[in-house]
Formats: structure tokens, sequence, C-alpha cells
């Protein structure tokens, strides 16, 4: 191989991993710079051990991090002395996160957020494109002629840096932790005991309790319940009345198409069905000044509560993403969509679930 070939050869190259880095920061960005960001920090991050005070800030710096690389990898000055090894060592720790999550959960099932809600990819197809790029870079540093590279200007290299990083605090400034919103227009479960009426003394004899066992398991047989017993969901902190007849507890995010997208799915299926189940919502708190607009877009406005970012994620549950949505019955859980793969929410699903739980109790 020629010495022009190898150099165009590791250019090409470069062009493309640079490409591949300034997509996948730019794409955490989307659909919006607060909801992609705190989707990367709890999948990323959080399992780390990271806080919530300090994800954040690491998400930012990270993600300016592998700007910044995109953007030297189309530049020669430090290229095999820094650039390069920088780029492959930020990869094999993705690679390595990814794969202990992976393999240690045994599951392969969600959005590793890679490349934010723009392109979803699976944790192996993330390990998959991790190490194909390693090993493109790895070519890279082999061709690439060595040249005297410590005469290079280093502050050159970390102002494009620390400039990537300082464009991604403009972009997602990040916002003080607040506390949680009052619920909006919540209803109330009023709960009154039935009055205990003095029982008439009776004497009871052998005959007198035989004959009161058939009977009563007479009218066990024959009475059908008409609901299902009434079981704690673990969600009454939220709202009070969400053990109490038919509810669907949502997880959305305001800014969050899929969310806004379902949240009208339930308003149209509400408007066909009086008997339809109640909705509640919990947001996260990032972009919580949209929650009108969301409502305007879904047609119609919810009980809702709004919570911080760890706790949303918790309360939505590991290896789930949003939009979530949870049919409840006096407390018990019939289904649950999450996602926007294999699980996704639909309309159609939903409706036969109600109906077969419905006749269960007819």
């Amino acid at each position: 191989m020629t010495e022009s070939t190898k150099h165009n050869l590791s250019f090409f190259i470069r062009i493309l991993v640079s490409a591949l880095f300034i997509v996948s920061a730019i794409a955490k960005l989307y659909p919006s710079p607060y909801f992609a960001i705190s989707t990367f920090e709890v999948k990323q991050l959080y399992p780390l051990g990271f806080s919530e005070q300090l994800a954040p800030f690491f998400s930012r710096i990270l993600i300016g991090i592998e700007l910044g690389l995109g953007l030297l990898l189309l530049q020669r000055r430090l290229l095999r002395i820094l650039v390069l090894p920088a780029t492959i060592l930020l990869l094999l720790v993705f690679i390595i996160h990814l794969s202990i999550e992976t393999f240690g959960s045994g599951g392969n099932a969600g959005n590793c957020g890679c490349f934010g809600e723009l392109i979803p990819m699976t944790p192996i197809e993330a390990i998959i494109k991790n190490v194909v790029t390693v090993i493109l870079l790895a070519v890279v540093y082999k061709i690439t002629p060595v040249r005297n590279e410590r005469q290079d200007n280093f502050w050159y290299l970390c102002s494009i840096v620390l400039a990537s990083i300082l464009a991604l605090f403009m972009l997602a400034p990040i916002q003080p932790i607040a506390a949680e919103n009052q619920e909006n227009q919540a209803v109330d479960t009023l709960t009154v005991d039935n009055p205990v009426l003095p029982a008439e003394t009776v004497p009871v004899n052998a005959d007198t309790i035989k004959t009161a066992a058939k009977v009563k398991d007479t009218v066990a047989v024959a009475e059908k319940p008409k609901a299902p017993a009434a079981k704690k969901s673990g969600y009454a902190s939220y709202f009070r009345d969400i053990d109490s007849g038919k509810k669907l507890f949502c997880l959305f995010v305001p800014g969050c198409e899929h969310c806004k997208d379902a949240a009208r799915d339930l308003t149209n299926l509400k408007k066909k069905n009086k008997d339809f189940p109640d909705i509640r919502i919990v947001f996260m708190n990032e972009e919580a000044d949209l929650i009108p607009a969301f409502f305007e877009y879904a047609g119609a406005e919810y009980p809702y509560k709004v919570i911080e970012i760890i706790p949303f994620w918790k309360l939505l549950g590991q290896g789930r993403d949003t939009p979530g949505v949870k049919y409840l019955w006096n407390g018990n859980e019939y289904i649950f969509f999450d996602g926007i793969n294999d699980n996704q929410f639909s309309a159609k699903a939903l409706e036969k679930v109600i109906s077969e739980t419905d006749k269960k109790y007819k």
C-alpha cells in the first residue's frame, strides 16, 4: 500500500468515525436536550452510581467530549499521541459498561441511548458498533505516518474540547432540583365505613350451623364478584384514588412526541367509551412548561403530578422507557405498556384487555 493510499484511507476512516461521533452527540439532544440528556443519564450514568446532583454535570461533559473528539479526528495535531488513543479508550469504556449491563442482567431490551431517541439502538447493537469503530481507529493508528507531534499545540485541542463542553451546557442548562408540584384537579376518594348494627341473639344449635354453612356455600357459588378484590398498587402517594375503580396510571414526559400521541389516543378512547378508566398522569420534571401544550395536543386535561428525573425513572422501572401506560382496577395491574418497541402502547390492545377483564365480572 502506497503512502498516498494510506493517507487517503486514513482520512476517509477519520471522516466516517468523526461523523459517527458528531451525530451521536447531536442525537443525544433529540427530541429535546433536557429529555434526551436525562434519558442518557438514567441509562448510562445512574447504574454506575452517579448521584442526581453529579449526573447532569458529568453527562454534559461526556457528551461535550464526544463532540470534541469527533471534531479533533478531522485534524492531524497530536493525532497518534492523544486523539486516537483517547477516542479508543472512550469507546472501550462504553463497550465494557454496556457488556456488563447487558450480559450481567441477561437482557438486550430497550434503547441504550447512544443515539438518543433519534436512532433507537439496543445494547448489543451499540456494542457491535463500538467494536467496529475501535477496529477502524486501530487501522488508522497503524497506517498513519509517524511524525513529530510533540511540537503540536496541545492547548489548541483543549480549546476545541472545552468549547464543545461549553456548548452542551449552553444548549441544555442544568435545572435546579425543584420540589414536586401539587397534583392538578386531583380527585380524592372518600371512604365511608359501613355502620355496624346490633345483632339479634338467636339460639344456636348444630342444625342451625349446618344450614347456615349450606346457604353460605350456595350464595358463594351463585354470586359472581362485580369487581376484583381491592389491592394496593403502591401509587397512592401520587393519587389517593388510584386504587379505587378503573384507572390508567401514565408516565409521560411533557416534550416527548410518543407520550403526546399516547395521551391523544387515550382521549379518543375516552370519548368513545363512557365507562373508560379515569386517567392519571405522572410527568417527568423536564420542560414542565410544556404541560399545557401537552394537554392541548392530547385534547383533554387530566389530573397529574410532576416528579424529578431519578424518581420518575425508578417509578417507570428498570429496562422500561416512555411512554408508560398501566391499566389498574382496584389497584390490580392488568397490563403495562412502555417504550416504542415491542411493548409500546396500543389503543386496540388496551381496549381488548379492558373488555376481557370486564367479562370476568359481568
